[in-house]
């Protein structure tokens, strides 16, 4: 599913850049950084999915969002200074992911980790770089930046199949596959234009607040319940998310 998503997002852009018409940019730093994204992204994505696969989207999707948390400590290392906000933030996001993460001890058994939750965080770790690396490459081009983000990614993906040889998709989840992609990729473009004109923490860190339209559908169309302590988690993730932004 990764791959057929990633490959029509990229016969989608290469239909853009061909209307366009406009040559790639001088230099090579965009399209270093752009591979970069490409790979990170495509990281990401596949675990984010398989999560959702092996665990529940209330509490995979929230975790995923801390990927907002990545760019801030980029930010860090290379001489920023967050405020007090973005340091409340963190702390009550990685709080809120630690709530969500454990499940419920059987009767004489310990707290362990839900299904899913490491996933969640290599997802997380993913995005986050996407994000970094995705803002580099977008000041020299956005559509050329994207060209390049999806043929890395679907060259690393084509590589997975061609070791792993999942089975075919049903050709009624065809179009289905066709459509993910497709918002993945318009998405990814909007977030793209957007960092190059606006601070790429705060950018980041509003994408980031998709889990909240995914533990919206988990609940209303696939009746997903969760503990009352892994609802009050995903608040507190989602709540920091929103702070590291306001800061």
């Amino acid at each position: 599913m990764v791959f057929g998503s990633q490959l029509a997002g990229l016969a989608i852009v290469s239909v853009i850049i061909l209307v366009r018409g406009d040559g790639p940019p001088a230099g090579s730093d965009w399209a270093f950084y752009a591979a970069a994204s490409g790979a990170a992204g495509a990281v990401g994505l596949a675990a984010f999915y398989r999560g959702l696969a092996i665990g529940a989207m209330g509490v995979v999707a929230p975790i995923s969002a801390i990927a907002a948390v990545v760019p801030v400590v980029v930010g860090v290392a290379s001489g920023e200074r967050p405020g007090a906000l973005q340091f409340a933030g963190i702390a009550i996001a990685i709080t809120g992911v630690a709530l969500t993460s454990l499940e419920a001890p059987e009767e004489g058994a310990s707290a362990r980790l839900a299904a899913g939750v490491p996933l969640a965080l290599a997802a997380a770790l993913g995005f986050g770089l996407f994000f970094v690396f995705m803002d580099r490459a977008s000041d020299a081009d956005v559509g050329w930046a994207l060209f390049a983000n999806r043929c890395t990614g679907v060259s690393l993906l084509l590589l997975a199949v061609l070791v792993v040889r999942p089975g075919r998709p049903d050709r009624r989840s065809v179009g289905l596959v066709a459509l993910v992609g497709v918002l993945d990729t318009s998405a990814n473009g909007m977030f793209a234009i957007a960092s190059t004109k606006g601070l790429v923490s705060l950018v980041a860190v509003l994408g980031s607040l998709y889990p909240v339209v995914v533990i919206a559908l988990a609940r209303f169309v696939l009746q997903e319940r969760l503990r009352r302590i892994q609802l009050v988690g995903a608040a507190l993730a989602l709540t920091g998310v929103a702070l590291i932004s306001a800061g």
